[in-house]
């Protein structure tokens, strides 16, 4: 179980994080549709888990799983797949963007101004990204912070694809006979 985790969870990770450290190059082109990029990207490279939970019920328990044992498969591949992601990000901001927090604040105080926001809005924008930029500079947030990102859209992919693989051992004994 684990070659297959370790194989697959970190097929995953390498797909997440080298779409992060490309589109962090090409921010400027990617703009406000980053998000979109981003979770498109996690679906995709969480299909991983689909295929490592099929890999596993295949070759490794002769093609039966339990929704259980599929679960424990996909979710530690998505772990795996999370942590890259975190550590990724975490040689990125601390090391090649330490400014980021600044452009993000910037970013949103100007989205709410185009929005229509009153001075009023705007300052307590101003307090709360301030908060935040203080709060993000503390690699432990920043890494739980950076970890929900990724982690429940492996989840969820991770609970429908258990559903789905899941194979019940069939019984010789309970098979019709031929008349």
């Amino acid at each position: 179980m684990k070659r297959t985790i370790l194989t697959f969870g970190l097929i995953a990770g390498a797909i997440l994080s080298l779409v992060m450290v490309v589109s962090m190059r090409f921010e400027v082109m990617i703009g406000d549709n980053g998000a979109v990029i981003g979770y498109t990207t996690m679906v995709i490279a969480f299909l991983m888990v689909f295929v490592g939970i099929r890999s596993y019920r295949d070759t490794v328990v002769n093609g039966a799983i339990s929704f259980g044992r599929a679960f424990q498969v996909g979710i530690l591949i998505t772990l795996i797949a999370s942590a890259c992601y975190v550590a990724t990000w975490e040689v990125i901001y601390f090391n090649f963007a330490p400014d980021f927090m600044e452009k993000y604040a910037s970013h949103q105080i100007e989205k709410a101004r185009a929005s229509g926001a009153t001075e009023r809005e705007l300052d307590a924008k101003r307090v709360q990204m301030k908060q935040f930029s203080e709060m993000y500079k503390n690699p432990a947030v920043n890494a739980a912070m950076t970890f929900v990102e990724p982690f429940p859209v492996g989840l969820v992919i991770t609970l429908v694809c258990a559903g789905v693989l899941r194979r019940k051992r069939s019984d010789p004994a309970r098979l019709p006979t031929a008349a």
